[in-house]
């Protein structure tokens, strides 16, 4: 083409310019450059078909339309040509080239393997169709072409699939003669008219994703989720994977195949979320993207099937294979079944399909169909290249499988397994929708009197460019000449093939590459852990429903399918759910306690419980255990228990009542128990110091005590005589007129206004001081009473005088 001509600086010149022009009108096609001519003949010494270098130019079919042409139409290829060798290419042509019918799908297949060109099985350029020179192609360089012709030209002789070819021709400097520098194949099927019996097929449109919430939810009422990421934001936005499965499988004859848990979190971050951020939860930011999702889905199922799978999609192959001899394991996949439609009915308000079972690319063995119906699937989804035929031709997708009720629906491996590959490059995708189609036409081709049903089933998770592409195949379908759609109920309804194989493969015969992706045993095992937990950790609670269903969806995310590849990842996963129950149930808690010293035969051991929760706790019993009972007892028996009821946030003081037999040290333990008798939490140990009086220690203690009160009492009353005799003698001396001399004051009265009688003292073990001893202080003074027999004053004491009561 020309524009492919200016790339390698060589412009052509005018007379060639017009004659593109010319034969471009003539065919009525876009040509970006091309000429009508014959194959070139050579000599079979140089002939193109030596397969000489067929790898040197990369031929890249980037779009071709229509896709299933019919009479009347014009079949456009376009596509880019690239130089891998370290040569220019001169005298170029790139040519079509079209094969003959072909007669099954296994000849398709071969065909589709083969990359370089070979001169025995790849047919002759095309006769009559356009063809395009370029003079010159770089080393390294592209440049692109198109290519128009009417089917008519095409040499088709009847409907059937043939192979389309386009090829590049031409020399190289160290071999200067024609060859086939490189060749692209793909499949053009041909069916004019509609089949008598048309076959019915299933595609199975998945909306499937990974786990984003996890198990810790805020404090509000509405208990908001908290996710791991915000990462699911960025595929329901536009443009994103979410979004385009939504917006394409709308207009799509296809059977909605879904997983509960994908609903559920974006239902949760319409409703609004939080983001886990460090140590900290910020507010998600996307809620309205998930509106819009939620909203376009919706409308889309409205009226369509709607297949539920287990909620959080369980890997039914980790769990036969690796989880089921751990206990507790098959109960999560039936929580799971059940809660499947439950979720969905209140999310996209329809009733959902359930009892599907999908095995991960539909590899079964009798341990998985097993482990799949015990949780009441009676439908399984296999896969052709697990479930085999040994027959000539495709075999309608339902047949009972095994001895048992089961239906398997044996989906076809290599329509399933077409939009795997990297669907972002034109080519890969023109290539994948070609074979599609030439395929499922080959199907119907293979025995036209019988219809028979077929059942797609993709990859779990499309990326966006392969979702694309699996539309673009279906539409190609849209004109239903050899195929009509049906749904999944419909497939697995249909009268099986009595020739069809209903044996359940072998394990031996389960693919390694998928048993190395599965959970290991210690994914169970975790899972079990949490859940042991959890059931000790809800009895306690007076709302229990705001912690189990959190924790019961994370524990059905971790046995997820989407964590095939990602065992840290898993592992992570587990771990966070764990960490954060445990974190919950040590909310609850004994407080420790310093020792304590227990003094006589009886006390009271005080034992607090906390209470951290946002939620009261309740049916929990608070032991304190003596492993000494001779010494310590407890209500008689070597331990005692009381209930426990704490309300939120607050703390309970438990009071025991101990009897203590000898001195020592006693250690006690204190354990909360749960009321079916489960410990809860961690014991907390301290020591109680006992120091018992004897008897005799006692009466001795008791006489002390009661002397130093009769000495007190003493003392008291002498200090009460005193004083009533100094306000007597004052008396005495104001209406008299006389003075007592000041040494008598001195001597008889303590300056402290007590009273000396200093025998009586004595015997009360108190040396007194010289001034307060009569003894040492000479013969009594006349103002000294001779007796303290009479009544003590009741009268108030008199003005300035110190009373000590």
């Amino acid at each position: 083409m020309a524009e492919a001509a200016d790339i390698q600086g060589t412009r052509p010149s005018p007379a060639r310019r017009w004659l593109r022009r010319t034969v471009t009108v003539a065919f009525g096609a876009p040509l970006l450059a091309g000429l009508l001519q014959a194959p070139v003949a050579s000599s079979p010494a140089r002939a193109a078909e030596d397969g000489t270098g067929s790898k040197t130019v990369d031929v890249s079919l980037d779009t071709l339309t229509p896709s299933a042409p019919v009479e009347g139409d014009t079949v456009t290829v376009t596509g880019t040509l690239t130089n891998r060798g370290k040569k220019a290419i001169t005298d170029a042509t790139v040519n079509l080239r079209v094969g003959p019918q072909m007669t099954s799908r296994s000849e398709i297949d071969q065909v589709t393997r083969r990359t370089g060109y070979r001169s025995d099985s790849d047919p002759a350029p095309l006769s009559g169709a356009p063809t395009l020179e370029i003079p010159r192609l770089g080393a390294g360089l592209s440049a692109e072409f198109s290519l128009s012709v009417p089917v008519s030209k095409l040499g088709f002789d009847k409907e059937g699939v043939y192979q389309l070819g386009v090829s590049l021709t031409g020399q190289t400097s160290d071999k200067r003669y024609d060859r086939v520098l490189g060749i692209e194949r793909t499949f053009l099927p041909y069916q004019p008219e509609a089949t008598e019996k048309k076959t019915q097929l299933t595609y199975l449109w998945p909306l499937i994703g990974s786990a984003h919430v996890s198990a810790e939810t805020a404090t509000d009422d509405q208990q908001t989720p908290v996710f791991e990421d915000d990462d699911l934001a960025a595929e329901l936005r536009p443009g994103g994977r979410l979004e385009q499965l939504v917006s394409l499988g709308k207009d799509l004859p296809v059977t909605w195949v879904i997983d509960p848990d994908l609903l559920a979190s974006v239902d949760a971050m319409a409703n609004g979320y939080r983001v886990k951020d460090g140590d900290r939860n910020v507010p998600g930011k996307n809620q309205a993207a998930a509106e819009q999702w939620l909203g376009e889905l919706e409308k889309a199922v409205q009226g369509r099937k709607v297949v539920a799978l287990p909620f959080a999609d369980p890997d039914l192959a980790s769990l036969a294979h690796r989880g089921k001899d751990v206990p507790g394991s098959l109960r999560h996949l039936q929580s799971a079944t059940t809660l499947a439609s439950v979720t969905v009915e209140t999310v996209l308000h329809v009733e959902p399909s359930t009892g599907v079972a999908w095995p991960v690319n539909g590899a079964v063995d009798p341990s998985i169909v097993s482990v799949a119906t015990s949780a009441g699937a009676d439908t399984v989804i296999a896969r052709s290249d697990s479930v085999r035929d040994e027959l000539p031709y495709t075999a309608t997708a339902a047949r009972p499988l095994g001895s048992g009720s089961t239906t398997a629906v044996v989906s076809d491996a290599l329509l399933s397994t077409a939009f795997e590959g990297d669907m972002v490059r034109a080519e890969n995708s023109t290539l994948a929708v070609q074979e599609f189609l030439a395929q499922s036409l080959a199907i119907t081709l293979e025995r036209p009197e019988d219809q028979r049903s077929i059942v797609v089933a993709p990859q779990r998770v499309p990326t966006a460019a392969q979702a694309q592409s699996m539309a673009t195949a279906l539409r190609g379908l849209s004109g239903r000449r050899w195929s009509q759609p049906s749904d999944l109920l419909a497939a697995a309804a249909t009268k099986p093939d009595p020739d069809a194989s209903t044996t359940v493969p072998s394990s031996s015969r389960y693919p390694k590459q998928l048993r190395e992706q599965e959970l290991p045993v210690q994914a169970f095992r975790d899972m079990k852990t949490t859940q042991d937990e959890l059931n000790d950790f809800k009895i306690i609670l007076t709302q229990p429903e705001r912690v189990v269903p959190p924790f019961g969806n994370a524990i059905n995310r971790e046995m997820s399918t989407s964590w095939r590849g990602e065992p840290r990842a898993s592992a992570i996963y587990r771990d966070n759910v764990l960490n954060y129950l445990q974190k919950l149930t040590k909310g609850v808690q004994l407080v420790d306690k310093s020792d304590l010293t227990l003094s006589g035969r009886s006390a009271t051991i005080p034992v607090t419980v906390q209470n951290q929760l946002l939620q009261g706790v309740d049916h929990l019993v608070l032991r304190l255990t003596s492993p000494n009972k001779s010494r310590l007892e407890l209500n008689g028996a070597r331990y005692t228990e009381l209930p426990v009821k704490v309300s939120a946030g607050h703390s309970q003081s438990v009071k025991f009542t101990a009897s203590a037999n000898v001195n020592g040290q006693v250690p006690m333990t204190a354990q909360l128990y749960t009321e079916d008798g489960t410990p809860y939490g961690q014991p907390m140990s301290f020591t109680v110091r006992v120091s018992e009086i004897t008897p005799t220690v006692m009466l001795v203690i008791a006489g002390g005590v009661l002397l130093l009160v009769l000495a007190g009492v003493r003392m008291y009353s002498q200090r009460k005589r005193v004083a009533a005799r100094n306000a007597e003698a004052e008396a005495a001396g104001t209406t008299g007129g006389e003075s007592a001399p000041e040494s008598g004051t001195s001597e008889d009265v303590p300056s402290d206004g007590t009273a000396s009688d200093g025998p009586e003292e004595k015997e009360l073990g108190r040396d007194l001081p010289a001034e307060e001893d009569p003894t040492r202080n000479g013969p009594a003074q006349p103002s000294d009473p001779t007796s303290d027999t009479g009544a003590e004053s009741g009268d108030p004491s008199g003005p300035g005088e110190k009373v000590d009561r």
